[in-house]
């Protein structure tokens, strides 16, 4: 019997990369999105579905005999009601370590596009004022080297240590903080949250959301801080209280910030970051820090791999 492979939000794998791998386990279907009332009509004769951000619950997958694989194109498996999964005996899988290093280079972009001020002399050039100057320099918005400075990591998975590797390269001195308590591990300084805020210069989050990381940072947190210290987010949106960075920025509490991840995605017309229209003090995108086309055919390739393995066992 032939295969039925559904794609539930292909959009969110992007058009560029290449899924015909998938037509020689059996039939596709792709749908570019799918709202959740969508689902149970698209996947009532799927043998497997693939999703990235789809809820699959008993509400969207109930009407689904057939299904017996749910592969997450993401490593997060918050969207899947795993109880219900294992209830209907129905396999699921996830993916790993597809994007640690184009987060790490992310993180790196974004940082230096705030330290070095990088908008403000971009500016400086295209706007005429550099033709004007008498001196083959400019020295308008005084910057820092890394060498030198503490950088704290909050999370010090596959991505965070990566980070840290990169960081200590450049001559910073690397701390981290462990939400969930870990034993400390080896090669960089374990510390409480306390000397971590109080002492870095830089400070990046790349842990996963949980009952520990969830509104880390909020307005106690951002106070402790250097108010010269940049904080960058490429872990989860709701790990910060996005009204208290907002305000931390307007006080000049801290310096500078990076996001790549927000509470609600794609981000809303009243999230209170908006309002800080300086892109010298904030910097968002749109969750890209992953999203490079090597990390993206990584992903679908880890994804396909997936799918062969279920199929050979049927």
């Amino acid at each position: 019997m032939i295969m039925k492979i559904v794609f539930l939000d292909r959009k969110t794998i992007g058009e560029d990369i290449d899924l015909t791998g998938f037509e020689t386990l059996g039939e596709v279907v792709t749908y570019e999105m799918s709202q959740p009332e969508e689902v149970p009509e698209r996947v009532v004769d799927a043998d497997v579905i693939i999703v990235n951000k789809v809820p699959v619950n008993e509400q969207t997958i109930g009407t689904a005999q057939n299904l017996k694989l749910v592969c997450v194109a993401a490593t997060g498996t918050n969207n899947l009601d795993k109880d219900y999964l294992d209830k209907r005996g129905i396999e699921w899988r996830n993916a790993a370590g597809y994007s640690t290093t184009i987060v790490a280079q992310h993180t790196f972009a974004m940082l230096f596009y705030l330290l070095e001020k990088l908008r403000y002399y971009d500016d400086y050039v295209k706007n005429g004022s550099y033709q004007k100057n008498d001196v083959f320099t400019w020295f308008g918005e005084p910057f820092t080297e890394l060498a030198g400075k503490t950088w704290g990591i909050i999370g010090l998975g596959a991505i965070g240590r990566k980070v840290a590797d990169i960081a200590k390269a450049f001559g910073a001195h690397v701390i981290y903080y462990s939400a969930s308590g870990r034993p400390a591990q080896e090669g960089y300084e374990q510390v409480d949250l306390n000397t971590l805020l109080r002492t870095s210069d830089v400070i990046s989050v790349h842990a996963p959301l949980n009952e520990y990381t969830e509104n880390l940072m909020d307005k106690v947190a951002f106070a402790k801080m250097k108010r010269s210290a940049i904080f960058l987010n490429l872990g989860r949106g709701p790990i910060v209280v996005e009204e208290d960075l907002a305000e931390a920025l307007k006080q000049g509490t801290i310096a500078a910030a990076g996001v790549d991840v927000l509470r609600t995605e794609p981000i809303q017309p009243d999230n209170p970051l908006l309002a800080i229209k300086d892109s010298h003090k904030l910097l968002i995108t749109p969750h890209i820090a992953w999203a490079s086309t090597e990390a993206r055919t990584r992903l679908m390739q880890i994804v396909l791999d997936h799918v062969k393995g279920f199929a050979e066992k049927r």
